[in-house]
């Protein structure tokens, strides 16, 4: 063989890498935090205020994990007016779980153990009480 050919085996073989890298590239699954974070941007002014009412609390809630599943602790859980907990899973879309949490005892079990699968979660708690609404996360453990 010639250097042309070599140089011609060379170029092809390039492109074949090339070509097998763009594939693999594609076909990976890319999942977003929200689908319209653009819009959840614009209304970050309205989060942080939360987050301020929730640091002026003197208890606040406590999100926790046990054999029974998610627990959300809380003395004042009962004077809830409106409350959703979403369970984020950054590792899997597919496993995120929104729950709306109504006014009860101070102890409420909100999603059980059996429906999440085994992994990292951001909980997010937003609930308004007294006119207000508050914000809370924590990163659990299952």
């Amino acid at each position: 063989m010639n250097w042309g050919k070599w140089i011609i085996v060379s170029f092809v073989l390039f492109a074949a890498f090339i070509a097998t890298l763009v594939t693999v590239c594609v076909r990976q699954d890319v999942s977003l935090v929200s689908k319209d974070y653009y819009q959840e941007e614009l209304k970050f002014q309205d989060q942080i205020t939360r987050q301020e009412n929730t640091e002026s609390l003197r208890v606040k809630p406590v999100i926790t994990v046990n054999q029974q599943g998610v627990e959300i602790s809380y003395p004042e859980l009962s004077s809830i007016t409106h409350g959703e907990l979403m369970l984020f899973c950054p590792a899997n879309a597919h496993h995120d779980r929104k729950v709306v949490v109504p006014a009860a005892s101070e102890r409420l079990v909100i999603i059980p153990a059996q429906e999440l699968s085994a992994g990292m979660y951001k909980a997010r708690f937003t609930w308004s009480m007294q006119g207000k609404d508050y914000y809370i996360e924590e990163t659990l453990s299952l």
